[in-house]
């Protein structure tokens, strides 16, 4: 069975200090030596906006994994809107990164890349990532938010930013849902970290309403914490499509999930949707 942490609490490292704990993320990174926290940068917007990943959250995360202890970058790509580095200066996750001692990359400006065959393909024959990605652990730092191509942006579409690509369009145009299980089957994360300090309902995932949920949700099945993720907005997680198709592929688990810590109840709300 897999279990999923949710977490009730005000903006701070405690909440993810105890989801992390609830989840034995130390068993989760077992025999890494890198650490990949994906963070979501899909717009230079500030994390009280809803749209990107706060550095709060990060920072927690960092401070876990600096116990175990393993090397940590957080990274993120350029989207077709939006320039990762200008993002992670204006964010303030630069800030935090180099007052934490840790690195931050760009993956658009980072080579070498390895192309990896996605066994049993839905849309992508093969998907071409920076050699550090394929050879690190991912944490999905994901927002709790809606979208209007995907209905929700949680853990695993966050994964999306691994494709180095400025220029994403054509992504799109294959079927996104498609897309997303095509790159959790090759890049499946090691754990999943959903922010909802401050979530976004409405017009995501950039033109949303901020909503404070004072919520972080985790797992190291990223598909029973996104399955729990969107419940908790008010979504049926067999009605996402690449959420449904990631459990039919064997990624995990949407039905039968251990939520641990808080109640899915006590966070619960009806999210307005794209």
């Amino acid at each position: 069975m897999s279990r999923v942490a949710v977490v009730k609490g005000e903006r701070g490292h405690e909440p993810v200090y105890r989801a992390l704990d609830l989840i034995d993320y130390r068993r989760a990174l077992e025999g890494h030596e890198r650490v990949l926290v994906k963070v979501n940068f899909i717009t230079t917007k500030t994390w009280d906006t809803g749209a990107t990943t706060d550095p709060m959250v990060v920072e927690a995360i960092i401070h876990r994994l600096k116990e175990i202890p393993v090397e940590v970058v957080v990274v993120e790509s350029d989207a077709t809107i939006t320039n990762a580095t200008k993002a992670f200066e204006v964010t303030g996750m630069a800030e935090m990164c180099d007052r934490n001692g840790v690195g931050w990359l760009n993956l658009r400006h980072e080579k070498p890349r390895v192309e990896l065959e996605v066994p049993g393909y839905k849309t992508l024959k093969t998907i071409k990532v920076p050699r550090i990605v394929a050879e690190s652990a991912v944490i999905s730092a994901a927002k709790l938010k809606t979208h209007s191509e995907t209905m929700v942006t949680l853990g695993m579409k966050n994964l999306f930013g691994l494709l180095p690509d400025k220029m994403k369009g054509r992504y799109h145009m294959r079927g996104m849902h498609k897309v997303i299980t095509d790159i959790n089957k090759v890049l499946p994360p090691a754990m999943t970290v959903v922010d909802g300090f401050m979530a976004m309902e409405g017009r995501g995932p950039v033109g949303g309403d901020p909503v404070k949920m004072d919520t972080i949700i985790a797992g190291a099945d990223v598909v029973a914490t996104d399955a729990t993720a969107a419940r908790a907005m008010g979504f049926d997680p067999h009605q996402i499509p690449h959420i449904r198709m990631a459990h039919e592929e064997g990624l995990g688990e949407i039905d039968g999930v251990e939520i641990v810590g808080d109640t899915l109840e006590s966070v619960k709300r009806v999210f307005k949707r794209a």
